[in-house]
């Protein structure tokens, strides 16, 4: 109860500070410069030329502190030992290159890239293009939709469940094991096996992500004029190649931003490994090496800030090839 009440007198209050700042720097700028009088026309001017700032200003404070500060900070911190108190230059990124560990996890994420963005395209393209012509399919998109609405940590615990293991001859409560033995196989301990834990991993992430890459193209399916999709079937086309030829092809900057937006989440994921494997087992990922550096054990800031820059730096340029494809796109 008292963290419900924190958090609706925090929202509360971040609605009260933007209602204010923006009828409080309003007011103030046209006190400053009023829009009458012989000089209304400049004022006028001068104020439309700062009234953008005003509203930018928070957001800029704010991102600079919560962004661009801890960047700086951890690219610093990456430069000395373990506790920072001395300057190591270039050795943490030196032993990053050597580490077994950090070589495992740079191929699993190599993986992961691969797997789920494709995957949870493909699901959400089929899955967007079937909805859209069935009855029911707005209860269809729900249900699909619904496992975004859940954490990575609370759907890594529902899968966790699906994958337990119980002996041979105990009643398995994990469903996997529980469909295996029916079909009279053994049991296995499905998050330990090489390759395979992996791959029921990423699992995990392609049924969250797949609602959301239906909903974004079913929205990109709608937007394809009717006129082009009735003179394909009028020319012959069956319906296969009218969805491959026709409206594949006019969505595919949409197919890309999609795609790119679950690589940069792929890039950092770290709960469901966390909560399910943490990293055991050959299952480590960049996101859960950085968290064990900087918090287990002997915390060692400087590896664990050269792995996290390491991660921004894989993570910048997609994001930045989506931002401007978005654009594209907009435009």
């Amino acid at each position: 109860m008292e963290l419900m009440w924190l958090a609706a007198s925090t929202i509360a209050i971040g609605v009260f500070a933007c209602v204010a700042w923006f009828w409080g720097s309003n007011w103030l700028l046209d006190r400053i410069y009023p829009p009458q009088g012989a000089r209304a026309g400049d004022n006028i001017r001068r104020a439309n030329q700062i009234r953008p700032w005003l509203f930018l200003g928070p957001a800029i404070l704010f991102l600079g502190t919560y962004l661009v500060y801890p960047v700086l900070d951890s690219l610093w911190r990456s430069l000395f030992n373990s506790n920072g108190s001395q300057f190591v230059g270039l050795n943490n990124y030196s032993w990053l290159m050597n580490d077994d560990k950090f070589r495992e996890s740079m191929l699993n994420n190599v993986v992961w890239l691969l797997v789920v963005p494709a995957m949870s395209t493909l699901f959400g393209l089929l899955a967007a293009q079937l909805t859209d012509r069935l009855k029911w399919g707005s209860i269809g998109k729900s249900l699909i939709f619904m496992p975004m609405a859940i954490s990575f940590v609370g759907a890594g615990v529902i899968w966790k469940f699906i994958y337990e293991y119980r002996a041979s001859g105990e009643t398995q409560i994990g469903l996997l094991n529980w469909i295996v033995t029916q079909l009279g196989g053994q049991p296995q301990i499905w998050l330990t096996l090489p390759m395979w834990n992996s791959l029921l991993l990423m699992i995990v992430l392609v049924w969250i992500q797949t609602g959301f890459a239906m909903v974004i193209l079913s929205a990109a399916l709608r937007g394809i004029p009717e006129e082009t999709v009735e003179a394909a079937i009028l020319d012959g086309a069956s319906p296969l190649q009218v969805f491959f030829r026709i409206k594949v092809p006019q969505i595919m900057g949409t197919i890309a931003v999609v795609w790119t937006t679950i690589t940069i989440v792929v890039l950092k994921v770290f709960d469901i490994v966390f909560v399910m494997t943490n990293g055991q087992w050959g299952t480590q990922v960049l996101a859960n090496l950085m968290y064990d550096w900087m918090f287990r054990g002997t915390p060692d800031y400087g590896r664990g800030s050269a792995i996290a820059i390491v991660l921004m730096i894989l993570v910048t340029p997609i994001m930045v090839w989506n931002i401007w494809n978005a654009r594209k796109e907009v435009r």
